[in-house]
């Protein structure tokens, strides 16, 4: 939407091709239903979150940064807020408010909106067929998104083309996704969540491919949350099987946490051990660090030796939860890979093999992390590469 708008409003015209029934259906999940519009950050701390290519995406922030973004809503008619990290949503907390308001901008720039499914795409010149026959262009622009959440249209389709016209595509996988563990014990802690922990991950040889501060909750499955989401972006399906180890008290190092534990102690001298940690840990988390522990739960707290007390320490600042994989594509957020930016003039966002091919958002190998910026990469390759092809 924002490349057909940018498009048009340079003056061409302007066909958007949607396969489903509205535009901006993957919008109307986004931030939970209130869709995090964008971040409000300079250019460099925009690209400081991309995972994978940001030096790709200078000339598009620098064409249409998240300032931009933040103006363009708001003078579509829709108030907007800034929260905690500099997340920006509409004052509504409505994601429809801010698809509607792109569709709008669309319609009263004169684009044309043609809803069919296409098939198959052919270059020099431009052939799209669909399902509602063939249609050609001097120029097209290929915005279909990646793969996560393809119930709301994003099925990959976009690679295919793009392979067809010759461009290479890094193999797209799921990124900001929650992460899947072994055993019963990621179950047993459903529900729980864990704020203010560090969280690490380590491969089979103790190798740190990962780590950092915030929260994060388990699940059924495995975990997940802010800091796990952001791990997943990181992690390699090669990274599998690993570890994730979760430092409960990043506060305090093992020396103070033990002098800690002495103090909570000495109120349960005579309890039994299982009920000596009430106000260290969370209740339902209890019986998964004791059993780490090896601590016989029964057992009187003034019998616990030292040697055990520093082994509850330890657990309680490497407590880990083995991890076999990411979850899938109808769990991510945003998908990783996609056509080689190698490939891409970033200047443009104009392919380099096919002229007047262009390419925006998530069909890209970029993305980014939790925040609003992966919609502000949608944004601003959309708008550059609309104001492109328009000189087509």
């Amino acid at each position: 939407m924002m490349a057909a708008y940018a498009a048009a409003k340079a003056g061409a015209e302007v066909t958007l091709i949607e396969q489903n029934e509205m535009l901006g259906k993957k919008l109307l999940i986004t931030g939970k239903g209130r869709c995090n519009v964008t971040n409000f950050s300079g250019k460099e701390d925009l690209i400081g979150q991309v995972v994978r290519n940001p030096k790709f995406l200078y000339a598009a922030f620098s064409c249409f940064d998240a300032y931009d973004a933040y103006a363009f809503f708001e003078e579509q008619g829709v108030p907007l807020k800034i929260e905690r990290g500099n997340r920006v949503f509409p004052v509504s907390d409505r994601a429809v408010d801010v698809r509607n308001a792109l569709r709008r901008a669309v319609e009263n720039a004169g684009v044309a909106i043609l809803r069919d499914r296409v098939a198959e795409v052919q270059a020099d010149p431009f052939k799209i067929r669909g399902s509602r026959g063939c249609h050609t262009c001097d120029a097209l622009i290929l915005a279909t998104g990646g793969r996560s959440y393809p119930a709301t249209g994003s099925t990959g389709d976009g690679y295919r083309f793009a392979s067809a016209l010759g461009h290479r595509v890094i193999r797209p996988s799921a990124a900001l996704v929650p992460l899947i563990a072994a055993g019963e014990l990621c179950a047993s802690l459903a529900g729980l969540s864990l704020k203010n922990v560090t969280l690490t991950v380590l491969d089979c040889k103790g190798k740190k491919l990962y780590s950092s501060f915030g929260e994060m909750l388990f699940t059924h499955t495995g975990i997940s949350g802010p800091i796990v989401l952001s791990a997943s972006s990181y992690l390699r399906e090669e990274d599998f099987p690993c570890v994730a180890e979760i430092d409960l008290k990043p506060a305090l190092d093992e020396e103070t946490l033990d002098r800690r534990i002495l103090r909570d102690f000495e109120g349960y001298v005579n309890k039994d051990f299982r009920n000596a940690l009430d106000q260290l840990l969370p209740q339902k988390l209890i019986p998964a660090v004791i059993a780490a522990s090896g601590i016989r739960p029964e057992i009187k707290v003034h019998q616990i030796t030292r040697e055990q007390r520093r082994g509850l320490v330890y657990i309680i600042k490497h407590f880990q939860v083995k991890l076999l994989k990411k979850s899938g594509f109808s769990e991510a957020v945003v998908t990783a890979g996609g056509v080689d930016v190698q490939e891409v003039d970033p200047r443009t966002m104009e392919s380099r093999r096919v002229p007047g091919l262009f390419f925006a958002g998530e069909v890209l190998d970029v993305d980014a992390l939790t925040g609003g910026y992966n919609l502000q990469i949608a944004y601003s390759t959309g708008y550059l590469a609309g104001l492109s092809a328009a000189k087509e």
